[in-house]
């Protein structure tokens, strides 16, 4: 086995084979897994991903990737485990979006070019700029008096 395909999967503890990709967006970080064996779902930090993620918006986002390459029917047998943190539900859901796209692609080359279309490999890099001195935002000057 070459080191490139043990970085592409690698032994879970249940002995079950995965692919792993890491997702972000903004201040969110997702590691993604696609565990082979096991029913269809995914599972985002130890929840179904439709009870953590409370809005349709923020679900179709999760499932976005999966809709491009098919669904599960395309993934028989296949578990999605996601380990999600920082910044808020929005930003946690494009980065499993992000991170899942980048584990089906791992699975499958050639679905690069149908989730690199609607730009779902494409890492979102805005973040809140630092507020600085002697301003009260980032770039809000206090009001300026005459006298």
């Amino acid at each position: 086995m070459s080191n490139s395909d043990t970085k592409k999967s690698r032994i879970h503890a249940n002995d079950a084979k995965y692919i792993e990709a890491r997702g972000a967006r903004k201040t969110s970080v997702a590691r993604v897994r696609l565990i082979s064996g096991g029913k269809p779902g995914i599972i985002v930090n130890n929840k179904d991903y439709k009870q953590y993620f409370k809005t349709d918006v923020q679900r179709a986002a999760v499932e976005a990737p999966l809709a491009v390459v098919g669904g599960f029917k395309e993934l028989p047998k296949q578990t999605i485990t996601v380990r999600v943190s920082g910044g808020g539900l929005t930003g946690q859901s494009e980065a499993i979006r992000h991170g899942l796209a980048r584990v089906l692609v791992k699975l499958k080359e050639e679905w690069r070019k149908q989730l690199k279309q609607p730009g779902f490999l494409k890492r979102d890099p805005r973040m809140v700029e630092r507020k600085k001195y002697g301003l009260k935002k980032a770039r809000r000057a206090p009001q300026w008096a005459k006298r």
